[in-house]
């Protein structure tokens, strides 16, 4: 089979080469293949059709709705619920393990003897199960501060922060917060702030890859909520991702300094988060193919 460079490809369907890497990199183009970090495209094949991917469900959000609504056991739902909830919860510091936070999605119990667990993190891992319900049941629909503040909500209610004056949960920040030690949006601009955020994105007629990782770097840059601004912002990430037809991707703990390298870089060099999420949709697709689940 004969191959062509991404530069080839772009000239010969008169699309700029970003385009075609971002498709390459989402699995839109059949047979593309990534050697060392060029991308071969078999030169017979076809641009995909330019559009909004809303006419036809991606198959894996429709695995995902069918084993939720069938409350399936050892399906991709199941799994991505526990991995997500387990490794996103772990980054922001849960002492939960894999298996505990497994043992809590299957049973609904907690079940662990000699060890001391924090309440928190219980009441969170199963918030947090909640929340994925969510994100898949509104994948489509547009990104609004509504469904961003209501997975706060479903974050934090029942958690120690939630019976805290001050902490409002559900609602942006009142104190002033810091994330890595840098200074982020004073609360008294954060509603402005997230608003032109949403609306410049929601502008965007086809969302990229860069695009979605653009948005996730402004949100936690202005990090509107007191707490869970990680949790919440990788969950928009899943979401937006099964939205536009895209892989999506869990932030395991092998690559949380890689993913705090690039967030902070994001605007700079791009290249380090792009590459960091690019691995993690690497290892969700083989899950994809063990569960026999086309990416698109």
């Amino acid at each position: 089979m004969e191959y062509v460079s991404v530069a080839e490809f772009a000239k010969k369907q008169g699309v700029s080469e970003r385009t075609v890497r971002n498709y390459c990199a989402v699995g839109k183009i059949a047979g593309a293949l990534l050697v060392g970090k060029t991308w071969s495209i078999p030169a017979d094949t076809e641009l995909p059709q330019r559009g909004k991917h809303t006419s036809r469900v991606m198959p894996l959000l429709a695995a995902l709705r069918e084993q939720k609504k069938m409350q399936l056991k050892g399906g991709i739902y199941h799994r991505t619920q526990i991995d997500l909830t387990y490794n996103s919860n772990h980054i922001e510091g849960s002492r939960l393990t894999h298996d505990q936070t497994r043992y809590i999605f299957e049973t609904n119990t907690v079940g662990v003897e000699g060890e001391t667990l924090r309440v928190d993190d219980i009441i969170e891992t199963a918030n947090h199960f909640r929340c994925i319900d969510l994100i898949i049941d509104k994948a489509e629909e547009r990104l609004t501060e509504q469904l961003i503040k209501e997975l706060h909500r479903l974050l934090k209610s029942g958690t120690s922060d939630s019976r805290k004056e001050w902490f409002v949960v559900g609602d942006y920040k009142r104190l002033p917060n810091e994330v890595g030690g840098l200074e982020t949006t004073p609360p008294e601009a954060v509603e402005q702030e997230v608003r032109e955020l949403l609306a410049t994105y929601n502008a965007l007629r086809e969302k990229t890859l860069d695009d979605i990782l653009s948005l996730h770097h402004r949100f936690e840059t202005i990090h509107p909520f007191q707490d869970g601004n990680g949790r919440v912002g990788r969950l928009i990430l899943f979401k937006e991702c099964l939205a536009t037809g895209i892989v999506p991707f869990i932030i395991t703990d092998e690559l949380k300094l890689f993913y705090y390298r690039g967030l902070q870089h994001w605007p700079r060099i791009k290249e380090y988060l792009r590459d960091t999420c690019l691995t993690a949709q690497d290892n969700y697709k083989r899950l994809l193919d063990y569960f026999r689940i086309p990416y698109c």
